[in-house]
């Protein structure tokens, strides 16, 4: 058997290999910046939405009331060489799908010969129907739209569709009775793409709540859904309507507690419609927010990878050995492949996604402060994400040579420190804070929240702490074991992930505990003095490369 030692060395040597074999791998799991897909897609006045994007990436579908079309709304489709390539002028689906009646919410199947939409044509169940029209082949014109049937359409309204990749499953949103709301997300099955669907079945309660879910998007590989509310919103949501997500683990396991995506993707405008490109690496949305040109406007946002498993600023061999130490299993952090969301467990997938990367310095939009103490003369500390010049209080001596990673800034222990402007905020959801320190004493603080908490310390014995806190724990701080004034480069962290809080040392988890949540923090932050800026807590030694990070790492 081969062991784990010997496994690290080798994927090492094979990652090389991975490199020149593998194009395009996309990694796990952080969102761009949203963009407006733009003329000719989103045109003038006219409202577009409701996008669904080929397998292939290649033709993207959507509603529109542009002028040119059959009815009061319609499906149309853009189409493009490659996916580097603009997008063409949309053209009109026809009258064998488009009809004088409102027609949209597309879905376009994996193999692109079947085509599932929402109508409010007469011949249906109920005020709204879906709908599907098929071809031959993908150069084939298509043909004329068939009710999916009393199965799955009610004299309710059932209007929003996708069907999954492998065309077994139909999620729709509807109004029938037996939701928890205004509308629930519902999912009808078949065991062969010859068979006759099934009964739709309640998502549960999980995800269906009293208010409004709509417009499914199930991910390729059945595991993560996307989804928006629409006529009653969500609770936790950002503004008028959001985009949310559930996970799980297989497709045979239930569904977790839906996130919103957040301020990352939603605002306080409409942002509804999701849908997840089949390598996961790009979604698509419809917003009115600013920048829309009509009543609202089709937008993307990238899926980027978080390679830097151990945020340290570049892609190398300890984040390959990372993935070795969690081989196997299903964490999360190292779960970045085949697509950017993961597929379940820690493999070859995982490695070959990382691959991509090895090397490369690191832009991630989650470190949101970054001192890396390399200046050699002054009073001011660079805060490169923020672009600030921090102050630096008392005889601070610069070393340029000296740091772990290239300089570090001496302190005395006295009166000697940094004021930071720019500091995390545990009420808001995970954060992690990170350093490199060598020296310091008993009592003393590393980085600490003015008048809130010393988030890094050594207690009374020379051991790593934190003082932060959760709700109905003021008094009780979270002590480890690990001795780090003991002369040498340690590399110290703190881990809020909502529920726990970590502390590591050298990349090993050193003391964890479970917290209630937390309080309300101030801004800023210190660096190498106590919450109180009071005498005793002042650092005394070296300190180098300080992160802050708003999402959990693994130091």
């Amino acid at each position: 058997m081969i062991s784990k030692t010997n496994l690290k060395a080798y994927l090492l040597i094979v990652s090389a290999l991975l490199i020149s074999l593998v194009n395009n791998v996309k990694a796990d799991f952080l969102y761009g910046t949203p963009t407006n897909l733009g003329p000719p897609v989103n045109f003038g006045s006219d409202g577009e939405g409701e996008a669904s994007i080929s397998a292939d990436g290649l033709s993207l579908y959507f509603t529109a009331l542009r002028s040119g079309g059959q009815g009061s709304g319609d499906i149309w489709v853009t189409t493009r060489a490659s996916v580097s390539n603009p997008w063409g002028e949309p053209v009109n689906l026809g009258p064998a799908v488009n009809s004088y009646a409102w027609d949209g919410e597309p879905s376009i199947s994996s193999d692109g010969l079947s085509l599932y939409f929402g109508s409010q044509r007469s011949g249906g169940y109920g005020m709204a129907d879906i709908w599907v029209t098929t071809r031959a082949s993908v150069s084939d014109p298509w043909g004329q739209a068939v009710n999916l049937g009393p199965t799955i359409n009610t004299s309710f309204d059932d209007v929003e569709v996708c069907i999954s990749a492998d065309g077994l499953s139909l999620y729709i949103d509807s109004f029938r009775e037996g939701g928890y709301g205004s509308t629930d997300l519902w999912v009808a099955k078949r065991e062969t793409l010859s068979d006759p669907w099934s009964e739709p079945i309640n998502l549960g309660p999980t995800i269906n709540t009293t208010e409004s879910e709509s417009a499914p998007s199930i991910s390729a590989d059945g595991r993560v859904l996307f989804f928006s509310d629409f006529f009653a919103i969500r609770p936790g949501g950002q503004g008028k309507n959001d985009i949310w997500m559930t996970t799980r683990a297989s497709i045979s396991d239930p569904w977790g507690e839906p996130i919103n995506l957040g301020p990352a993707i939603n605002t306080s405008a409409m942002d509804i419609h999701p849908n997840i490109s089949a390598d996961g690496s790009t979604l698509y949305f419809s917003s009115d927010r600013s920048g829309s040109t009509g009543l609202s406007d089709l937008w993307q946002v990238s899926i980027d990878p978080v390679v830097d498993l151990n945020s340290d600023g570049i892609v190398d061999s300890t984040d390959m050995c990372i993935i070795v130490d969690h081989w196997g299993t299903d964490n999360s952090l190292c779960d970045i492949g085949p697509t950017p969301l993961g597929d379940g467990i820690v493999d070859v997938q995982d490695l070959i996604v990382l691959s991509e990367h090895l090397f490369e310095d690191v832009n991630d939009p989650t470190l949101i402060s970054h001192w890396a103490l390399d200046e050699t003369e002054g009073m001011t500390a660079h805060d490169s994400v923020n672009d600030n010049d921090d102050f630096v209080m008392g005889n601070a001596l610069w070393q340029p040579n000296d740091g772990k990673i290239n300089g570090a800034i001496e302190l005395d222990g006295l009166d000697d420190c940094i004021i930071g402007s720019v500091g995390p905020n545990p009420a808001d959801g995970p954060c992690s804070v990170i350093a490199w320190i060598k020296g310091g004493a008993p009592g003393q603080t590393i980085v600490a929240q003015p008048g809130t908490a010393d988030m890094l310390a050594v207690d009374s014995e020379g051991k790593l702490m934190t003082g932060l806190n959760g709700l109905g724990q003021n008094s009780e701080p979270l002590l480890s074991q690990a001795y780090v004034t003991d002369g040498q480069w340690h590399r110290v962290a703190l881990v809020w992930d909502g529920a726990r809080r970590k502390l590591f040392v050298d990349g090993i988890t050193v003391a964890e505990d479970t917290q209630d949540g937390q309080g309300v923090f101030g801004s800023g932050l210190y660096i190498g003095v106590g919450k109180n800026y009071t005498a005793g807590t002042f650092f005394s030694g070296l300190i180098d490369d300080v992160r802050i990070y708003n999402r959990i790492v693994s130091p």
